[in-house]
């Protein structure tokens, strides 16, 4: 596994204390009711945990995306909704600070960095889905302005973010459609109608929208990086951080499943001995802790590459893939070690068993991570066999 750095592990040492500290006790508290947990973000913001990939000439930590995906699954398996406050704000932050032009970075990355300003992303459309290039939400320019029209769904922290990476066309002629599309960086205000919150089975307290873009001006410089039309390899690049922190999130949540299911089969027992004695039980242990430390592997490995500066669509793909699929299987095998009582409220194993499937549906679904998969094998194996030939 990565080493981190002294500082690094001090980090996730933090989140750690912050989680078994602040969050644990609490959860309860705000998921019952869907509440939005304002005082864990003001914590979080204190804490630095919005400027973790924020350049330290911003005022941000800027650590490893592998010590970053760490930090995601801590507070993951404190509760997934924290972890999934700062997803889209650190995927917008690795955009702005990659590609973003000089006054793009000074103007939001200082305020990103100490929660001021958070961000969010904006794909997926009511009747788009994954199918990002069926994408209907467009921009044209009129002056010096650009006038955005369309609607965006399932918008994570809409609410409460001051910034929106907007993914939308900017040349609808276009062909292939994905080379006319431009991320715009647009900040709510006139023009704009973020929805009442989507109800949802689990990801409480941090809410979900629907975005509808009504004639909204921005200025043209809201454009990232300054030049309409590369917003698509530009995203795809900022989902390569996005996948590998919904990995890390799947990864906290199997781990909080599991050290619960191992807490509970310690002290139920059954027939005069501990339940993780009888064979059925404690093979349910191994095969979980087995797909947590592989899916943790898996995950590392992706930011690893990251950070190596190679490109990790593949690899975010597979440990999204596989984390999630495993977070699914895990947190099921929770409730059974807990019997009837992991049915129940009063233990936490049944919150997991909510959480865990958006993991499988967010940020491309796991169908869609296979065709991703598929596509990088042929194309590498392709340009494996042409060096080979050279």
């Amino acid at each position: 596994m990565t080493a981190l750095t002294d500082d690094e592990r001090d980090i996730v040492a933090l989140v750690g204390e912050f989680v078994d500290q602040r969050v644990r006790p609490r959860v309860r508290e705000y998921e019952s009711v869907d509440k939005y947990p304002a005082e864990f973000i003001e914590e979080m913001k204190k804490l630095g945990f919005f400027g973790l990939l924020v350049p330290a000439q911003y005022g941000g930590a800027d650590v490893s995306t592998a010590c970053f995906a760490r930090v995601t699954e801590e507070l993951a398996r404190g509760w997934m909704s924290l972890a999934g406050a700062i997803g889209g704000h650190s995927v917008i932050t690795y955009l702005i600070k990659t590609f973003g032009t000089p006054e793009q970075r000074s103007t939001y990355l200082p305020s990103m960095a100490d929660g001021t300003i958070r961000a969010t992303m904006a794909l997926t459309e009511p009747g788009g889905g994954s199918d990002l290039q069926a994408m209907r939400t467009y921009a044209v320019t009129e002056g010096d302005d650009l006038t955005i029209t369309g609607s965006k769904t399932w918008i994570s922290n809409a609410r409460h973010s001051g910034l929106i990476g907007l993914l939308c066309v900017t040349d609808r002629n276009a062909a292939p459609a994905h080379q006319g599309m431009s991320v715009i960086l647009v900040e709510p205000g006139d023009g704009l109608l973020i929805s009442k919150n989507l109800p949802k089975l689990g990801y409480r307290g941090v809410e979900a929208c629907e975005l509808v873009f009504d004639g909204m001006r921005v200025p043209a410089s809201a454009v990232l990086g300054g030049e309409p039309n590369q917003g698509w390899a530009h995203m795809m690049r900022g989902l390569e951080v996005g996948r590998i922190q919904v990995a890390a999130r799947a990864v906290g949540v199997a781990q909080a499943a599991l050290d619960d299911a191992v807490k509970y089969a310690q002290e139920r027992e059954s027939f005069g001995k501990p339940i993780w004695k009888h064979q059925s039980v404690g093979n349910l242990l191994a095969d979980m802790a087995t797909k947590v430390r592989a899916a943790r592997l898996m995950t590392v490995d992706a930011a690893q590459r990251l950070d190596e500066g190679s490109r990790a669509d593949m690899e975010a793909g597979m440990a999204k893939l596989f984390a999630s699929e495993a977070a699914m299987e895990v947190a099921l095998d929770a409730m059974r070690v807990h019997g009837g009582y992991g049915f129940s409220k009063e233990f936490d194993v049944e919150r997991y068993f909510r959480d865990a499937p958006l993991m499988i549906l967010g940020e491309g679904t796991n169908e869609i991570q296979r065709n991703v998969i598929a596509a990088q094998l042929i194309a590498r194996d392709k340009n494996h066999r042409t060096n080979e030939g050279s």
